[in-house]
């Protein structure tokens, strides 16, 4: 999602820059073995540690329905349940990351901030910089009761291994947002094509870095070349990556000039784009919430026959997901959070449209018949696909660091020609 994955490369350069924090010094053992005694403690014991405390949650504040979830669904039950009090933190991913640097580079034994929302390279840059706090979900019982451990959505992050250093958060999946009165499914790249000739000036997408622009761009990737043809390219080769990413690229400015303006500008981001189709100026959106479209509708900002649709090949799919800093003040408060969100009744009710609409990362095979009754009566709004029809079509994410260069060839290539 935008707000989880927004590469900093003016952070990743300072952070790459960092020691090992004095991975000689007593400090550093000190800081550990507290971690380690932490990490040892029964369930029971973090519960009680963490009774009477303040939990902070730092991560995107963007969104109303998603604050007043974790503001008022989650703080609620976090007090009444365990009297914990959870202060969530609205800021951009690469300041929160700053903050932990800055702390860590302080060498400070407490900082300000808990728990964390994070994914793709962003966690890849603070686990290689030591700014986390782990590994720890094995001492949530909500992870052994509700999530699939063995899913390559729970080990990797954005083809980066998790390592237990961070607990699933929901899922997003790329949908393709159309106006039906104006449009057919856009069900392929081809489609997109025809609807772009056929309504010249109707179609665009957000300029990259944006993180759904970004999304965007690498499913055409995987429709033009193929995911398989990716996952195994160094990097560091930009040449390769280049010659690789070619016939997307391709196809591309073949669409260019059909788009918006012609292809001349872009949308700066996809809330600009948002606007534009809530307007009528494009007939076509994307999104990284299969539910926002239905959410958009519901209160009379997108037409009302917006539909939803996924490419036949596929689309993107990635999970998001709450870390814990490394010099975090309330570590087991961190976890007593984490696990209750795992819960049932959580994801479930983050899961409902009029809610939050984020998609669940519990595994279905895991629910009780009641449960699994619960979930599938959770009534999906006009544009929504279902579940099911989302995740036949779910495609993995690309290693974190073949983003940016995917994100600089596309700058050079597209909008500059």
């Amino acid at each position: 999602m935008k707000y989880l994955a927004k590469f900093s490369a003016l952070f990743l350069a300072a952070a790459l820059t960092l020691t090992a924090c004095g991975s000689n010094s007593n400090e550093k053992e000190t800081g550990d073995n507290q971690d380690q005694k932490i990490t040892e403690q029964s369930f029971d014991d973090i519960l009680k540690a963490s009774k009477g405390t303040t939990v902070t949650i730092y991560g995107w504040g963007g969104s109303d329905q998603t604050n007043n979830w974790i503001d008022h669904y989650l703080g609620d039950k976090m007090k009444k349940d365990y009297d914990i009090t959870v202060k969530r933190v609205g800021m951009d991913i690469d300041e929160v990351l700053n903050n932990m640097q800055n702390s860590v580079q302080a060498k400070e034994e407490k900082g300000n901030i808990d728990v964390v929302w994070i994914n793709g390279e962003n966690f890849y840059t603070a686990k290689e910089n030591n700014l986390l706090f782990g590994p720890f979900v094995d001492k949530l019982p909500n992870m052994d009761k509700y999530v699939d451990k063995t899913s390559d959505e729970v080990k990797y992050d954005f083809g980066y291994e998790t390592k237990g250093y961070e607990a699933p958060f929901g899922k997003a999946q790329l949908v393709m947002v159309y106006n039906s009165d104006k449009l057919q499914p856009i069900k392929s790249a081809d489609d997109l094509l025809k609807a772009a000739k056929e309504n010249p000036g109707k179609i665009t997408y957000p300029a990259l870095p944006d993180f759904t622009g970004s999304a965007f761009v690498r499913n055409i990737v995987y429709e033009k070349v193929g995911y398989e043809k990716l996952k195994d390219i160094d990097p560091k080769d930009e040449k390769a990556v280049r010659e690789a990413v070619k016939p997307a690229m391709d196809y591309l400015k073949e669409l260019k000039p059909y788009l918006w303006k012609e292809g001349k500008t872009y949308p700066t981001d996809s809330t600009q784009l948002d606007n534009m189709f809530a307007d009528g100026t494009v007939y076509f959106d994307v999104s990284y919430n299969p539910n926002f479209a239905s959410n958009m509708v519901e209160k009379g900002t997108f037409p009302k026959n917006t539909k939803t649709s996924v490419f036949d090949k596929g689309t993107i799919g990635n999970t998001h997901f709450l870390a814990i800093a490394k010099n975090a003040p309330n570590k087991e408060g961190a976890m007593v959070v984490i696990n209750e969100i795992l819960n049932f009744e959580s994801q479930n009710e983050k899961y409902k449209p009029d809610v939050w609409g984020d998609l669940p990362v519990i595994d279905n095979s895991k629910l009780s018949e009641e449960e699994k009754k619960e979930i599938e009566s959770v009534k999906l709004g006009s544009a929504t696909l279902t579940q099911q029809e989302l995740l036949k079509k779910r495609q993995p994410e690309l290693p974190a660091d073949i983003v940016p260069v995917i994100e600089k060839i596309w700058l050079e290539e597209i909008p500059s020609k």
